[in-house]
């Protein structure tokens, strides 16, 4: 064998493992923002799981607000069913706009009960309702920290698949990029108001 056979093997061997560190680095970030999703979605469940709790307690008090509670509970179902296909694909930006959207909706219907509540002295003092209610709040805010995790791994992700040479490698393998999780609607801009005064 030659040098300069010798000298191409040892390049190509260079490129291959310099490529395989590539697709190892991608399959990393992208199992980090995968895992950054499944936080959201824990939190996301435990929000689902406490709403009903608080449509029902509302129930007794404010009975001709039915379309509040109604709309609630359709935004509730909506964005439960949005996350499940979310959490089935993390990586696929149409299920996490969805969820977005289905998010945005829930947030609107919540905004509408808090201020309904508002309105109702005796169930703003329910103990049940002031508990569920701060859960809630509490809730949210851990949300809103899971959401920022997960944006901020996907935009890791998402730099290390643009760069070059990692763009190559990464559209030989398929790696797309990633969706943020990103507040789209204006009621969802500032967080729920809450009161127990």
């Amino acid at each position: 064998m030659s040098i300069a056979v010798i000298i191409i093997l040892v390049i190509v061997v260079i490129v291959l493992l310099y490529a395989v560190g590539i697709y190892n680095r991608l399959i990393s970030l992208r199992n980090r923002f995968k895992n950054a999703f499944a936080q959201i979605d824990v939190q996301l469940k435990r929000r689902y799981d406490l709403i009903p709790n608080l449509v029902e307690t509302a129930k007794g008090y404010i009975k001709h607000e039915r379309g509040t509670l109604e709309a609630v509970t359709a935004a509730r179902n909506q964005a439960s069913a949005a996350v499940q296909k979310a959490a089935a694909n993390p990586a696929d930006a149409v299920a996490i706009q969805g969820l977005m959207g289905a998010e945005a909706t829930l947030t609107g219907a919540l905004g509408r009960l808090f201020a309904v509540v508002e309105a109702y002295p005796d169930l703003k003092a329910n103990q049940t309702m002031a508990q569920l209610m701060e859960e809630l709040t509490s809730t949210e805010n851990k949300v809103s920290f899971a959401r920022q995790a997960y944006n901020d791994v996907v935009m890791s992700y998402n730099i290390a698949r643009e760069t070059f040479p990692a763009v190559v490698v990464a559209n030989l393998f398929g790696f797309t990029l990633a969706q943020l999780f990103e507040i789209t609607a204006t009621q969802e801009r500032e967080a729920p108001k809450v009161s127990f005064a």
